[in-house]
């Protein structure tokens, strides 16, 4: 180590911008590395819908003719009928779209009770089939619990169907089966089911934390949930759209989608940020490998002559490929020692100002290991080459 780290002291600046480099590079790597694992997490996690064979669509009524309430159940019973159809069922909004609801909802009665936030999905009693839910606990509604609302007025349903991770979140130590909850601290609703899960959109407290209602908003914007038939799904989205659009000339049918292709969407920027900094990683780590290697190439070149009297003097090739290993894992560790506590404070950074979760700890230790084998990789040519260098080279005056 002695002579290793004169050399390195006689001759620094190289020295330190490499371990500089190596110390940044940790930093940014392993955060950047703990987002991108987020984001596919997330992307990749399912919904608990049946995302492959889901169709959503809008009927939209723009004439003083139309009549919301007599339409959807003209629609709903249109759409059962399709040969290839599942399920159907009317929905305030699209899962997993542009927009949401959301309301807060207490385990006890009163304005001050300690509430949760969740995600808020209007449909009939063929809503947990049409979506493809798993049932887990206690019933479905029945048709006589539906009720069609008048948009203009206030309604609380008298019974709910929540997921599983909302049951938890208000009830956490006991079943939620069969308890009631309420709508602001004050309106009373009980919950006869559980489904296990159901992902509707981030504009709730928690995406997992949504609720089912059994009512059907007869307004003149109304979103529509078709189940198909493995296969017949991209079939019946043309003929659908044809069919409700010819047999009610006061609305028009608008945003017809795959919901493969809509939850696509609502995970496009996560997507696009996940490449980013995919790319940004491999430009990262692919400067500093150049930056060890211009360093080492130029170590070799610059102490030809003291490689060839350590040569003329008895040392081995792999005495030569060590020094110069154990020089690069030298710079290394001193870099990564310095980028962990960089990686630490960023990520603090990251938390307060950005919500950023905080990072695993197995992340440092991961990217410190990176680092030495890119280091370890990045010098193995120039030692080599250092190696190769012949006893003859000390006899040399220049």
């Amino acid at each position: 180590m002695r002579p290793i780290l004169s050399a390195l002291l006689r001759n620094k600046t190289g020295a330190v911008l490499v371990v500089i480099q190596i110390a940044i590079t940790l930093a940014i790597v392993v955060n950047a590395l703990f987002i991108v694992n987020q984001r596919l997490a997330l992307i990749g996690r399912p919904t608990g819908m049946d995302e492959g064979n889901i169709f959503s669509f809008y009927s939209f009524g723009f004439t003083p003719n139309f009549q919301a309430g007599p339409t959807i159940k003209q629609d709903l019973r249109t759409l059962r009928g399709l040969p290839g159809v599942v399920d159907a069922t009317p929905i305030n909004l699209v899962p997993m779209s542009s927009s949401g609801s959301n309301l807060t909802l207490t385990a006890q009665r009163g304005e001050n009770a300690p509430g949760v936030d969740a995600g808020i999905y209007d449909v009939d009693e063929h809503g947990v089939n049409a979506l493809g839910l798993k049932l887990i606990a206690g019933r479905n509604f029945t048709h006589q619990e539906v009720a069609y609302v008048d948009p203009e007025k206030d309604y609380t349903p008298p019974v709910v169907i929540v997921t599983q991770g909302l049951a938890k979140a208000l009830f956490p130590n006991g079943s939620a089966l069969g308890k009631t909850i309420y709508w602001g601290g004050k309106k009373p609703s009980r919950i006869i089911g559980i489904v296990k899960r159901f992902y509707g959109n981030n504009y709730s407290g928690h995406i997992g934390w949504s609720i089912l209602l059994p009512d059907v908003t007869t307004a003149k914007q109304i979103a529509y949930v078709v189940r198909a038939q493995p296969g017949q799904r991209d079939r019946l989205m043309p003929k659908v759209e044809k069919i409700l659009g010819e047999r009610n000339r006061d609305r028009t049918i608008i945003q017809m989608s795959a919901m493969s292709k809509t939850i696509d969407e609502h995970y496009r920027e996560d997507r696009a940020m996940a490449v980013i900094l995919i790319v940004v990683i491999a430009l990262l780590i692919a400067v500093t490998a150049l930056g060890i290697f211009g360093l080492a190439i130029f170590n070799v070149n610059r102490r030809r002559k003291q490689i060839g009297i350590r040569r003329a003097l008895g040392a081995r090739r792999m005495d030569i490929v060590g020094y110069f290993m154990t020089e690069s894992w030298l710079m290394t560790t001193i870099g990564v020692v310095i980028g962990s506590a960089l990686a630490v404070g960023l990520n603090y950074w990251l938390v307060m100002h950005y919500s950023v979760p905080r990072l695993a700890w197995y992340y440092v230790p991961a990217g410190i290991g990176l680092l030495w084998v890119l280091g370890a990789v990045a010098v193995l040519m120039p030692a080599l080459r250092a190696a190769s260098i012949p006893p003859a080279v000390a006899t040399r005056t220049v």
